[in-house]
């Protein structure tokens, strides 16, 4: 069995676009920092609205998305009062059509109007990343090749947005620098060659699989002779990645092969065409629009 039918364990299971995955375990934590970061010491416009005030509103997206985020919804509003009550009305995962209810609230005015903002500013990065990852993996429907997320994310929220990538059916590249080892150039350099660089990696006891980014085909023999598990190929053109697939599967000891760099939805499916087994695309949690939504209050 080649490293190509064995996906490295690092790469956590996908989550098809619509099935469950499991949220990020600092979910509450991400919704504490960012009401703290909205509220301060306290809402000094809902303090306006009388204390007995009671409101509901609708949630609406107003463009096709695949919905992402409505437990850092329920998480906001609970933090804020418990007396608030929400009712969703798409699930989690649920690919929607424009105009589509997404969840109403009711309860206590203040925290409802208190909680907009930070309820919404998830769900609409996150429903965005996981619009984004669903179109990409939408590319390569029929191949073998799957999606990769990648470390270019916004600082404190990476979970949330890797747990976005799950939701819209892509697969999680290494959480961090702690739980997988990529040798780059630079770690090749100052290791002074590909084999010694693999040889520390193996020497430091780290039960994770061992990836080195090479620029050439020649460094690619190197990084299979070296006895790595995956090799990434950084910004191989068409033909390189066909050929660095062919120089793998005559290998005794074939890697995973990951393409990456400049990956973009109209080349995605040629790049997956290759027959590399990965391809990682930064701009999923790099370049993130988010999802256009609208909230109705009804008083």
């Amino acid at each position: 069995m080649s490293a190509a039918d064995t996906p490295p364990s690092r790469l956590d299971g996908s989550s098809t676009c619509g099935a469950p995955a499991a949220p990020p375990a600092d979910l509450a934590q991400q919704v504490q920092r960012a009401l703290a970061e909205d509220v301060g010491s306290g809402d000094l416009t809902a303090a306006l609205v009388p204390e007995t005030r009671t409101g509901q509103a609708t949630v609406i997206t107003r463009e096709a998305a695949v919905v992402c985020g409505l437990p850092y919804v329920l998480a906001t509003f609970a933090a804020l009062d418990s007396r608030v009550q929400v009712e969703l009305g798409a699930t989690e995962g649920a690919r929607v059509a424009a105009g589509a209810t997404l969840f109403r609230v009711a309860g206590p005015a203040r925290p409802l109007l208190t909680g907009e903002r930070t309820a919404l500013n998830f769900l609409q990065l996150l429903s965005g990343v996981a619009t984004a990852t669903h179109e990409y993996v939408q590319r390569l429907a029929g191949t073998r090749c799957q999606l990769l997320d990648t470390r270019k994310t916004i600082p404190g929220l990476r979970s949330a947005q890797k747990y976005a990538v799950r939701v819209g059916g892509g697969r999680n590249h290494r959480i961090g620098l702690y739980d997988g080892i990529l040798v780059k150039e630079n770690h090749i350099m100052a290791a002074g060659s590909i084999a010694r660089a693999v040889e520390a990696a193996r020497a430091s006891g780290a039960r994770v699989p061992v990836e080195v980014e090479v620029e050439s085909l020649e460094e690619l023999e190197a990084a299979i002779e070296a006895g790595a598990d995956i090799a990434l190929l950084d910004d191989f053109p068409l033909e390189r990645l066909r050929e660095a697939v062919a120089i793998n599967s005559a290998a005794t000891r074939p890697l995973a092969l990951e393409a990456s760099g400049g990956v973009t939805l109209e080349t995605v499916r040629e790049v997956a065409l290759t027959g590399v087994d990965f391809v990682s695309v930064g701009a999923i949690t790099k370049h993130v629009r988010a999802v256009d939504l609208s909230m109705r209050f009804e008083w």
